[in-house]
């Protein structure tokens, strides 16, 4: 079989064969249902479960019961929209939300949809110079979407000042952190950025599709947005229910159990340093030598996106694919920010662990012959 070399991380980590070991393992030897039964199979199913919650929660510094099991970050952000919906009422005025052009796709359009639908009104908060969140010219707002690092950028938002100027304007806001990207660049402490919600996505730093992580920092405040087996108490005799606590109360339904035991390994493997930077920054420092590439992120950014003069960004992708390369191109899911740009796509080398000096030596040198 050929070697690909994949620099594609931003879309989706690869996954460490010790990953993919601990899932078939659960599969083989220990699956049963969490939360379903009193057996010591399902007991253990349950402890293991438990066992990956505190995990979860020391990675971002929250407790267990903030940490709700999602199918990735677009299942949570559209999540958020309806738990925020069933619970608040504004004092019976319309809130504002604000979003901005940093915004990956699922972190816009669902307040987009209940905007059109008249049940709030949506603001765009400015960015700088430097296509930054633009601190000095925060709208005050009653919720707030923010995108720690953007997918095209991949430069870190600094989300604890930005939070801290948001409720300045409004004590009562409720400040939501998108941080799909973020997670596998950057350290996640949810007790400084003093968020109410985040997101991110398993797949991103190592761990299968289907699992992500929501975290909600006072969950005893907000109403479900699902029900079903699992997460209710008791069901009187009049027809209403009583629900169980935080997190059991937000996860109706059978979790993702076999995805949930490969994220629990995925975060123990994450690296303490990254040194994906290195790589970055050699791709960047040798692709600016070349007349025709326009590079639109900064030296120090965590990816490396750019144009080529004259090509499109499809016919790129398809000519480096034809030498064993994966890469990205398109507009990435962010098409807000590839507009403010002037853009209509872009083309993005983002590295994983897994990738090599010589994979970018290679990398390199096919994109210098393929646009001289």
């Amino acid at each position: 079989m050929k070697e690909i070399v994949y620099m594609d991380a931003a879309a989706s980590w690869l996954k460490n064969q010790s990953v993919i070991e601990s899932e078939v393992n659960f599969l083989a030897n220990s699956y049963a249902n969490a939360g379903r039964g009193v057996c010591e199979r399902a007991s253990n199913v349950d402890k293991m479960v438990a066992n990956v919650r505190q995990s979860v929660a020391d990675f971002i510094g929250a407790e267990p019961k903030n940490v709700v099991f999602t199918s990735g970050t677009t299942d949570g952000l559209n999540r958020i929209v309806n738990i925020i919906k069933n619970t608040e009422s504004f004092d019976k005025k319309k809130p504002i939300v604000a979003v901005s052009d940093l915004d990956h796709h699922s972190a816009r359009m669902p307040w987009q949809a209940v905007t059109d639908s008249g049940w709030c009104d949506l603001v765009v908060c400015p960015l700088d110079s430097d296509f930054n969140i633009d601190v000095n010219n925060i709208p005050k707002c009653d919720v707030f979407v923010i995108t720690a690092m953007s997918n095209v950028l991949g430069v870190a938002q600094n989300v604890e000042q930005i939070i801290r100027v948001a409720r300045k304007k409004n004590p009562n806001v409720i400040t939501i952190v998108d941080a799909a990207q973020f997670v596998a660049h950057k350290k996640i402490d949810v007790s400084k950025f003093d968020c109410d919600f985040l997101c991110f996505s398993g797949h991103k730093i190592g761990a299968d599709t289907g699992v992500g992580v929501m975290y909600i920092r006072d969950p005893d405040k907000f109403n479900p947005d699902k029900f079903g087996g699992g997460m209710v108490n008791k069901i009187t005799d009049s027809g209403k229910w009583i629900l169980n606590q935080s997190p059991e109360k937000f996860e109706a339904g059978t979790l993702p159990l076999t995805q949930i035991i490969g994220l629990g390994r995925a975060i123990q493997l994450l690296p303490d340093s990254n040194d994906s930077s290195k790589l970055i920054r050699y791709m960047y420092d040798e692709l600016s030598k070349i007349p025709r590439i326009k590079i639109l992120t900064k030296p120090d950014a965590c990816i490396l996106s750019f144009m080529v003069e004259n090509m499109h960004v499809l016919d790129f992708g398809v000519m480096i694919g034809a030498h064993d390369i994966c890469i990205r191109v398109g507009n990435m899911c962010a098409s807000w920010i590839h507009k403010k740009m002037g853009l209509d796509g872009s083309i993005r080398i983002s590295v994983g662990p897994w990738n090599t000096m010589a994979q970018a030596e290679y990398v390199v040198e096919t994109i210098r012959k393929m646009v001289k």
